[in-house]
């Protein structure tokens, strides 16, 4: 905030505020909508329309990236230091039942500029043991470990002031997710984000963002966690390259809430990830920064979430600055745009239900509109959007269960809660459709 210029933040609204509380978040559809207009992501900065493809990559792509890493994610260093990957376990397990070789690693950051900081990220890989060949492969954020380790809280529960109310004791009808890789012949990797960069403000001069700036605080345009947990995924994928289990043009990205958005921007800014499950990943993620239902942009730039984003992002939640006042309607960039920086390559948002826990507060529709709104870029590069061809303004998401999953940009909101489990059948059929790859034993139920 010092080297901002900013004196005083708006504080965020509240997802636990009483009905009739002006801190509450906004729920009225008719008040959702205070800046309609988005910036328009085939429209270059001289005022010029993109009309090729090669505008596109050469031109407005490049435009829409700068904005992203100065202003809302951050860059990643250009001396971010290399990571050498170690094999420490190979084991036999099973998974549902079906005979996998699990191997967990380690990739050591080379902290020879800086021995004070270490920085050690916890990967672990899991393959059917009788392929006949290798694998395509789903990248999730999570613990890191293998089937049977012990695993941490929940990730993406809600914490820090200003966030919704816990959701209920989640119940499935689907196996879990793993489980429903290894019975489709995908393997799968779990990676720990915690073990490349913490979850919260105070670990900044830690963690790999700590290590590269050598304890010291962060300047503006610095990369946040949503960032190094990205460049950590792409770390991964570099060992994930060398091993011949995995079939390296086909792996994917995958997360939920707070890791629904660090996959989406893993996928927005590493090219050899062939496609992504962004799960429930609301506002920084899916979610337009434009609307104002449920968590708002005021919460990102909170003491509970701004380490997510690059430090300039503060300037969107200010009150009181050098500057004068800014929000979101100032942000040169909003979540369409960075779902159009995965096209042309496979792209599944999901939801779930508020009723089962992915409460309103994450903003499904405002998340719809943006995916309506990025359909124009994959359209551009000759691939297929959700089909959805009304103007995003008044596009209205399906119903429940509904897949808008026939192209490379798909949509389904499941009847699940806050996790994409719920919708992992669906994804595979999509998936295994999008990288031409026979479905075994699975059948298009549920699309």
């Amino acid at each position: 905030m010092e080297q901002l210029g900013i004196k005083a933040l708006r504080p965020g609204p509240s997802g636990r505020a009483a009905a009739g509380d002006p801190t509450g978040a906004n729920y009225d559809a008719a008040k959702a909508n205070p800046f309609p207009d988005l910036p328009d992501a085939l429209v270059l900065k001289n005022g010029k329309k993109v009309t090729s493809a090669a505008i596109w990559w050469n031109q407005r792509r490049p435009e829409i990236v700068e904005d992203f890493e100065r202003e809302v994610f951050g860059r990643v260093p250009k001396n971010a230091p290399k990571v050498t990957w170690t094999v420490t376990e190979k084991v036999n397990l099973e998974v549902g039942g079906i005979p996998v070789i699990g191997k967990r690693l380690v990739g050591r950051v080379d902290n020879s500029a800086y021995p004070a900081i270490s920085v050690a990220i916890e990967m672990g890989l899991v393959t059917p043991a009788n392929a006949k060949g290798p694998v395509p492969i789903l990248m999730m954020f999570g613990s890191g470990g293998l089937p049977g380790d012990p695993l941490p809280g929940r990730p993406g529960a809600p914490a820090g002031a200003g966030k919704a109310p816990g959701p209920p004791p989640m119940q499935f009808n689907d196996p879990p997710s793993n489980e429903q890789l290894i019975a489709a012949g995908w393997g799968y990797v779990s990676i720990s984000p915690r073990s490349i960069q913490a979850d919260n403000g105070a670990g900044l001069t830690k963690g790999i963002i700590g290590l590269v700036n050598k304890g010291q605080a962060r300047k503006p345009d610095d990369w946040g966690s949503l960032r190094a947990w990205a460049w950590g995924a792409a770390r991964g994928l570099d060992y994930l390259e060398t091993d011949p289990a995995v079939d390296a043009k086909k792996i994917g990205i995958e997360g939920v809430s707070r890791y629904g958005k660090a996959a989406l921007v893993t996928l927005a800014f590493e090219p050899r990830f062939a496609l992504a499950l962004v799960g429930s990943s609301g506002e920084g993620g899916a979610k337009l920064h434009r609307r104002n239902f449920g968590e708002a942009v005021e919460n990102l730039t909170g003491s509970g979430e701004y380490h997510w984003m690059a430090g300039n992002f503060l300037k969107y939640g200010a009150a009181d600055a050098s500057f004068g006042s800014k929000n979101a309607g100032d942000i040169p960039v909003d979540a369409h745009q960075l779902i159009a920086l995965c096209a042309p390559r496979p792209t599944f948002i999901s939801y779930g239900i508020p009723e089962k826990g992915d409460a309103l507060w994450l903003d499904q529709q405002g998340s719809y509109m943006a995916t309506v709104a990025a359909g124009p870029v994959f359209r551009l590069l000759g691939a297929k959007d959700i089909g959805d061809k009304n103007d995003y303004r008044i596009a209205k998401m399906p119903p429940v269960k509904t897949g808008l999953m026939d192209g490379e940009l798909a949509w389904r909101q499941h009847d699940g809660g806050h996790e994409d489990r719920s919708n992992m059948k669906s994804f595979i059929v999509w998936a295994n459709t999008m990288l031409k790859r026979p479905t075994p034993s699975q059948s298009a139920s549920g699309r």
